[in-house]
């Protein structure tokens, strides 16, 4: 496994962003449930502005043996947004389904994610190898191995519901 010398994917700009952006228009149109249980909308406060910011991010793993929980990826590194805005207020909401969850942001260790990546290699093959081919990694042999050596290298974060009287992001505007 070997990353690529561009690295990480540019962030989508332009029609792209636009293209990325549709899911959200769904999930305000209460129609979130299309999307099913594999991609959530998440909902965090924007670590200069304050505003609320949304974002939809593929589920790459749900619940977890301390409860329910969804995992998703940074596919465009650190450097994205909503991940940066985590880091500063990990208390968001989600919207899954037709769902919505107060919950706290878990940031995996290199060594979870990596294993996480090797499991879902094995569930999803095609699809591990064109994100990571997205993302920018060069895969060799395919194996669960090279999969968790790529993982290492992929921010991972863990949505976990928040415990009563947890402080959730609040911002002028709840509705998804």
């Amino acid at each position: 496994m070997n990353e690529s010398a561009s690295g990480r994917p540019p962030l989508p700009k332009g029609w792209r962003r636009f293209l990325f952006r549709l899911p959200i228009w769904l999930f305000r149109a209460r129609l979130g449930r299309l999307l099913g249980q594999r991609f959530l909308l998440l909902e965090h406060v924007g670590r200069k502005s304050g505003h609320l910011r949304r974002v939809v991010i593929e589920v790459v793993a749900r619940d977890d043996p301390a409860g329910p929980s969804w995992t998703v990826a940074a596919g465009f590194g650190p450097q994205s947004a909503w991940y940066q805005n985590l880091r500063a207020t990990p208390r968001v909401t989600v919207h899954v389904g037709a769902g919505r969850h107060d919950v706290v942001a878990r940031f995996l260790s290199p060594r979870e994610g990596g294993e996480l990546m090797a499991r879902y290699a094995v569930r999803h093959p095609r699809v591990a190898r064109r994100l990571c081919a997205f993302m920018g990694f060069e895969l060799t042999d395919g194996s669960p191995e090279e999969f968790r050596q790529v993982g290492t290298a992929i921010p991972f974060v863990r949505f976990e519901l928040a415990g009563p009287g947890s402080a959730v992001c609040d911002g002028p505007d709840r509705e998804p």
